[in-house]
């Protein structure tokens, strides 16, 4: 009759936290692994993230400080990519990570607030190749079930020998393990379609087996309710299948549901005091709910869950986390590319937030484990202590007794010496286990979800220091501001925009008076706007410049703000000059014709300091400059052996550099030779790269694609190109190259895409970190381009110190980038630098390739009727007035009474002159009625 008994969880309803609610600034990692990529205490969220330098994890509060905010923080684990990672269910610090290094390394987790450790507490190096999955002993302390490519080994983090066992290896890749919850049997899943069950203790190989699969791609399995396994994985037809079975008899299923054919690997979650259970797909957007019982149905759906972004992975919070007054019955936490969003679920309760419901909440294991691992490992089978999860029982925190801290030693499989290409840590310590070994005091355990498990906290002075070597030095740029300025400043109603321009080309260009952009109407027409005449554009066509070929790039020239350099797919350049006021008809003949290039050109850009002088690069792979005065080319820079993807003039005009397809970065010097004078690997992906001079000329920096396609910005010293990037981080994932615009007075960069919606702004420093992130900006639909103008169009009374214009499909839009200050009415001196004239040539393309050298002259962007902050007036210091009762207490009662009596006489008025109502009269006695 059980088929006809209602669950009390069948209305389960799941509820996705509101956005402010979600952890943000996160960057998820690389997934070529079989874990769940993230992992969740009652304290904290462990996920894989991106970071250069080897295996990451990402490490967050599990909820948001006394601020509002999250916590995030990196842990640098590994060499190679961590595979995967699981807390410890008795020591909420506690974490293990495993990696492609093939290492298991366990941390000892400090607060997100605080500086990680820099070194595990345990190393383990069992000599086998690259580890895939790492899971603690539900109810034991110090045990590890470690997955290697083939087999399973069980690990006692006390003995410093070998493994407690190595079970039986697999005929082909194993792909799940999972223990029982009373931790008797582990099982596993493989790629030759087998599942087995292992008793460790009893033999190493397995209890029970069966080819019982479908389809060798991914598989998971997890134990749920007693003796029932359950299985994920593709049918016959790759449909994606869940399917439940008895581990005593694994020939046959129970039951099987069939979730439709998607590519993305379906990770479980179980929670066994509920019975339900979580499904969610690699790469999906669903996060489905069933319930699993041990009779028919066995698996009835609750829940199908709509994300707003598709998923990386997924955790499960602890029970001990919950909201119990709310009647939240489970969490789960859904990784994404850009922030972590917890899903909540409920049970429809009357009185939900003032009654504890305990229908709903059966007592859940506890913090402490059963038994440590000798016992065991013995053959003991000790079930963990259950505790109440009712808010008045649960149980206080206790700190455990302070003991020696081991010796420490690194673990190995026999006598296994550090391999330092895969990192192992000879910094580590066995782990402690009740009977055998102890637990550093500077960090005991936990034994309740609701404490603290980060004690003894540190001095206010460690604190502080902590905390500043964690945040490190910050910029004070970190607040920028981009903003759509008002609307009157908009060109709106453009049509017939050319929005697929080489990916070499930045999509339109302007100056200060106007801007140029690229038609698709056959001819390779280009329109011109004057910033000067915002506002709807007509309807009739408008005048134009015909090019009679495809447009390649273009560009303004810097010291004539109405002579326009159009490169073609012909392998010319043409030069157009643009009358004043704008165009009044179309043009069709250029000023001048450069020709020499045999195939067509990827990109041109003008010298920064000396007038009449061009440089582009081409398909025939050669780099090639021309001086205007003589429309002849005067140079040919030879030493690329593919596509040239950027180029960029150093600063002082005496340098170019180029980044190419062939994996290189160069720097020339054109005057002395035509080969390069440095050349240094560079980004690995071919998609794409663009590159700019920093810091003075010091050093390039290039955004570009890795070798997985993400996108990333690579600084390098402009001495030492042959050593490599000296600093790099990954941005995001996109298709678009990152187009960089530099600010040398500031050292701030800002970066887009052509069809991105954010534009990553950062400050370049000449030291660690190098790269420091500030505030985004999100335009609210795909941009397809941004150019900035002269630092002169800034407005320095609102602390601009940017200002582009957004081209998107009909409309072009200036966008200020301002810094948040309190005392505006000031020039921030501290911001605007003496900027350089770089609108005024310094020299002539004739002097410069004659080999003389100069520079811009520069100017103060403060105006005449501000004052520099720096020069402000101190303020006044503010008197600070003693409380009333003071002076009040410098009188007697006498005169309080007084004082209070003489006040109320003045309020009611002159005691002297009667009342209107005195003169009334009242009547007799007799006329009251009885």
């Amino acid at each position: 009759m059980n088929r006809f008994k209602a669950s009390k969880f069948k209305n389960t309803t799941p509820k996705i936290a509101k956005k402010d609610g979600w952890i943000n600034n996160i960057r998820a990692g690389s997934f070529s692994c079989q874990g769940n990529h993230i992992k969740a205490n009652s304290k904290l969220v462990a996920f894989n993230t991106e970071q250069a330098g080897g295996g990451m994890v990402g490490l967050s509060s599990l909820r948001p400080g006394s601020d509002g905010q999250w916590r995030v923080t990196q842990l640098s684990c590994h060499s190679d990519v961590v595979t995967d990672m699981d807390f410890s269910p008795f020591e909420e610090n506690l974490l293990a990570t495993c990696s492609g290094d093939e290492t298991v390394k366990l941390w000892r987790l400090c607060d997100p607030e605080l500086e990680q450790p820099s070194s595990p507490e345990l190393t383990i190096c069992p000599g086998q190749g690259r580890l895939e999955m790492v899971h603690f002993h539900p109810s034991s302390s110090g045990l590890l079930a470690v997955g290697t490519a083939k087999c399973p080994l069980i690990w006692d983090t006390s003995r410093q020998d070998a493994p407690l066992a190595v079970l039986e290896q697999h005929s082909d890749q194993l792909q799940s393990l999972s223990w029982k919850r009373d931790g008797s049997l582990l099982a596993s899943s493989c790629k030759d379609k087998m599942l087995r069950v292992f008793d460790p203790r009893a033999q190493l190989t397995p209890v029970q087996s069966a080819k019982s699969l479908q389809n060798n791609k991914d598989s998971r399995i997890l134990w749920t309710r007693e003796d029932l396994l359950l299985t994920t994985g593709f049918d016959m037809m790759r449909s994606r299948e869940v399917k439940l079975w008895d581990s005593r008899k694994l020939s046959s299923s129970l039951s099987s549901v069939s979730l439709g054919t998607s590519s993305g690997m379906l990770i479980p979650l179980f929670d066994e005091d509920t019975g339900l259970l979580i499904l969610a797909g690699m790469g999906d957007t669903v996060v489905d709910c069933f319930e699993v019982s041990s009779s028919e149905p066995f698996l009835s759906q609750v829940s199908h869950c709509l994300t707003d972004t598709s998923t990386r992975g997924v955790a499960m919070v602890p029970k001990l986390a919950l909201n119990v007054m709310s009647c939240e019955v489970m969490c789960v936490l859904q990784l994404t590319d850009s922030c972590i969003v917890p899903i909540s679920y409920h049970v429809p309760r009357k009185h939900s937030g003032q009654e504890f419901h305990e229908d709903l909440y059966p007592d859940t294991m506890g913090t402490t484990p059963a038994m440590p691992a000798e016992e065991w490992w013995q053959g003991g089978n000790k079930q963990v202590e259950k505790v109440s999860l009712h808010p008045d029982k649960r149980p206080k925190a206790k700190l455990p007794p302070a003991k020696q801290m081991p010796a420490k030693k690194e673990v190995a499989s026999g006598e296994r010496k550090e391999d330092p290409a895969r990192g192992c840590s000879t910094s580590s310590s066995p782990l402690s286990t009740p009977s055998s070994s102890a637990v550093p005091s500077r960090s005991p355990s936990s034994t309740s979800g609701l404490s603290s498990g980060f004690l003894p906290s540190p001095s206010p002075s460690q604190s502080a220091k902590a905390i500043q070597s964690l945040l490190g030095p910050t910029s004070k740029f970190r607040h920028i501001q981009g903003a759509v300025m008002h609307r009157d400043t908009h060109i709106t109603n453009m049509r017939g925009l050319n929005l697929t321009t080489p990916g070499e080309c930045d999509g339109f260009c302007v100056n200060r008076h106007r801007v140029a952009v690229p038609l698709s109407i056959s001819g390779g027409q280009i329109a011109i706007y004057e910033r000067s005449q915002p506002g709807r554009l007509p309807d009739a066509s408008l005048p134009t410049i015909q090019n009679s070929v495809n447009v390649a790039d273009f560009s303004w020239d810097p010291f004539d703000t109405h002579r326009l350099a159009v490169a073609g797919d012909d392998a010319k350049i043409r030069l157009w000059q643009v009358p004043e006021g704008g165009l009044k008809e179309t043009l069709t003949e250029p000023e001048l014709i450069l020709q020499g290039h045999t195939e067509k050109i990827y990109s041109i850009k003008f010298h920064p300091l000396a007038s009449g002088l061009l440089v582009s690069s081409s398909y025939d792979l050669t780099v090639r400059l021309w001086n205007l005065e003589s429309g002849e080319q005067v140079k040919l820079l030879t030493g690329h052996k593919d596509q040239v993807f950027g180029i960029a003039w150093s600063p002082d005009g005496k340098f170019l550099a180029t980044v190419c397809k062939d994996g290189k970065v160069r720097i020339y010097d054109p005057r002395k030779s035509t080969s390069p004078l440095q050349e240094g690997p560079g980004p690995e992906g071919p998609r794409g790269a663009r590159i700019v001079w920093v810091c003075e000329g010091k050093y390039l920096l290039v955004s570009g694609f890795d070798s997985r396609s993400e996108r990333g910005l690579y600084l390098y010293s402009a001495d030492s190109l042959s050593s490599g990037a000296i600093a790099n981080i990954q941005v995001d994932v996109s298709p678009s190259t990152l187009i960089p615009f530099y600010d040398p007075d500031t050292n701030v960069i800002i970066l887009t895409g052509k069809g991105d919606t954010r534009v990553h702004i950062y400050e370049i420093v000449p030291e660690d970190p190098y790269f420091m992130e500030c505030s985004s900006f999100h335009s609210p639909e795909p941009h397809k381009g941004l150019a900035f103008l002269p630092k002169t169009e800034c407005n320095v009374r609102d602390v601009e110190i940017a200002v582009g214009l957004m081209l998107s499909k009909t409309t072009i839009e200036p966008v200020a980038f301002r810094v948040p200050r309190v005392k505006k009415e000031f020039f921030q001196d501290d911001v605007y630098t003496d900027t350089a004239v770089w609108w005024e040539p310094v020299l002539t393309a004739s002097a410069w390739l004659s080999g003389s050298n100069g520079q811009h002259k520069k100017i103060s962007l403060k105006p005449k009727n501000m004052t520099a902050v720096s020069e402000a007036p101190k303020e006044a210091p503010v008197r600070k007035y003693l409380p009333s009762s003071v002076y009040l207490e410098e009188k007697t009662d006498e005169q309080k009474k007084e004082e209070l009596l003489s006040a109320m006489v003045a309020k009611l008025g002159n005691m002297d002159d009667p009342l209107p109502q005195e003169s009334f009269e009242g009547v007799a006695d007799d006329e009251w009625d009885d």
